[in-house]
């Protein structure tokens, strides 16, 4: 049966490596890609993610209609990944979303995660325990992703939380977890 892994960590936490590894060697992975090259740091970090993934994996570049581009993958791969969920609500914000709707997609998300349609690795920040933001975008955005982080959280079957390289088990599946799947 399809499970899911939500992974969080810090920047350069080794998030993006930790989710690549926990995937199934031969399975058809379709790495899902919310970042957008805006500068020339974000195209080099894309570049050295995209040569550390097995080249059967297929990428799918989507910043901003994530639910909608998952539901077309059903079917066609073993399992998604979708890197990263931080970028996905910048970009959602950037774009002028309201949260409100931000947080609609986010249970849309939930969701598709619930019906185990194929394995899901979800990987995002934690951004709560940093700093506190000056700024009322700041602040908005860090409460958003906690509130979204939340959600995909309880809905995983294993959250990992990365540190300095490590993973530490958050949540581990139980056998009582086990729900059969939704039909689609």
């Amino acid at each position: 049966m399809a499970s899911s892994l939500f992974v969080l960590g810090g920047a350069r936490s080794g998030k993006s490596r930790f989710a690549v590894s926990s995937q199934p060697p031969h399975a058809r992975v379709a790495f899902v890609a919310t970042a957008e090259a805006g500068d020339a740091d974000m195209a080099a970090r894309i570049a050295r993610h995209r040569a550390e993934r097995p080249r059967h994996w297929i990428t799918v570049e989507e910043p901003v209609d994530l639910v909608r581009r998952l539901e077309k993958l059903v079917g066609t791969v073993d399992a998604v990944l979708v890197d990263c969920l931080t970028l996905w609500v910048s970009n959602r914000l950037l774009r002028g979303d309201a949260d409100g709707a931000i947080l609609d997609e986010c249970e849309g998300l939930a969701a598709l995660v619930r019906r185990r349609l194929y394995g899901v690795t979800l990987v995002s920040n934690e951004v709560g325990e940093g700093v506190h933001p000056e700024t009322a975008a700041g602040l908005r955005f860090r409460d958003l992703l906690g509130l979204v982080n939340q959600t995909v959280a309880a809905v995983s079957d294993r959250v990992v939380l990365m540190v300095a390289g490590h993973p530490l088990t958050v949540k581990e599946a139980l056998p009582s977890d086990d729900v059969p799947p939704e039909a689609p």
